[in-house]
């Protein structure tokens, strides 16, 4: 699969999201990466920011939050294009979902894990 093709897919995940929900993410961005850091070569996905439920009044004039999705961990777990389009929905939730403020733990209950 190529870098085009993956990218699609995360495209496809993050219209999949019901529009209500996908009004409420704010100053937030998605950024599909070959390679996660080095340090985490198996990581999938990876939210960097404020979860909306942290912002308070001083919240202003920041960066935007990160979503980064990663293509090359997803390709080696994934046995077929079938379970990286699954993969690379549940991981775009996932990260999503971190940024309403739902931890892992939460996540793992509702499936996401």
């Amino acid at each position: 699969m190529t870098f085009e093709q993956f990218d699609q897919l995360v495209d496809q995940a993050l219209d999949s999201i019901p529009p209500e929900l996908a009004a409420m993410v704010d100053n937030c961005v998605v950024v599909v990466e070959a390679d996660p850091p080095p340090e985490t070569p198996d990581l999938l996905g990876l939210y960097d920011g404020i979860p909306l439920t942290e912002r308070d009044s001083e919240y202003s004039g920041v960066l935007p939050d990160r979503i980064f999705i990663y293509m090359n961990p997803t390709l080696r777990m994934c046995r077929s294009e079938a379970e990286v389009v699954d993969e690379v929905h549940i991981t775009v939730v996932h990260e999503i979902a971190h940024h309403f403020g739902i931890d892992d733990d939460r996540l793992h209950e509702l499936g996401y894990s």
